[in-house]
């Protein structure tokens, strides 16, 4: 589960961001509006935490967008304002729920999770190129009818690499979305990952380094 926390006052962003972490939830944190909007444009995040009263874009206003743009994130609002009209209108905002501060963290964490069931699963399409096969509902890989075990991170790297339909992925692109961005993975893990995909993939090489760049298949 990816979830995006928002929230301008970072202590409170932090430690919620690290709660949810010891729960083997994988975090991002945006700290105003304009940011949550930019980052869940490129990362389909399972449920957003959206504080309401944000800078540079009101928290209403990011949570309309998400909902008008069709994005299938849940949305659960925090907010210091608990009155039922307030909570009525983060709803009407097409929010999924509502979280009045302060609130028990056992009870945002068990938000979270329903809110993450009720995500609409949709099979997502089988990724084929250069003889590679990758479903992903099955998190299974095949080359040229073998079938290959990854790990989850060489997984995922893959499945981005496909999607790319052979252009470039920059090394930024991929550290953004296969690891939690908190994690800090740098570039050497991500070598160290692809080094391992493609001694899996075998030959012909399938992967192909562009220096300073990024990968492509």
């Amino acid at each position: 589960m990816r979830v995006l926390v928002v929230e301008d006052e970072e202590q409170m962003a932090e430690a919620v961001a690290r709660g949810l972490r010891l729960h083997a939830i994988a975090v991002d944190v945006a700290y105003d509006g304009r940011e949550a909007l930019e980052m869940a444009s490129y990362v389909d995040y399972d449920v957003v935490v959206l504080d309401r009263d944000l800078p540079e874009v009101h928290g209403d206003e990011v949570c309309r967008e998400l909902a008008a743009g069709g994005a299938a994130s849940r949305i659960l609002m925090l907010t210091a304002a608990g009155q039922v009209r307030d909570r009525v209108g983060g709803l009407g905002l097409g929010a999924d729920d509502y979280l009045a501060k302060p609130f028990a963290f056992a009870e945002l964490v068990a938000r979270i999770r329903t809110l993450a069931r009720r995500r609409p699963r949709t099979a997502p399409p089988v990724l084929e190129r250069a003889g590679i096969r990758l479903d992903p509902a099955r998190r299974t890989v095949f080359r040229d009818g073998r079938e290959i075990a990854l790990n989850r991170k060489e997984f995922d790297v893959l499945r981005e690499l496909l999607h790319a339909g052979g252009d470039l992925v920059t090394s930024a692109e991929l550290r953004r979305s296969v690891w939690d961005e908190y994690a800090g993975e740098g570039t050497a893990v991500l070598r160290v990952t692809v080094t391992s995909l493609r001694r899996k993939l075998g030959e012909p090489q399938a992967v192909e380094n562009v220096p300073g760049r990024g990968y492509r298949l």
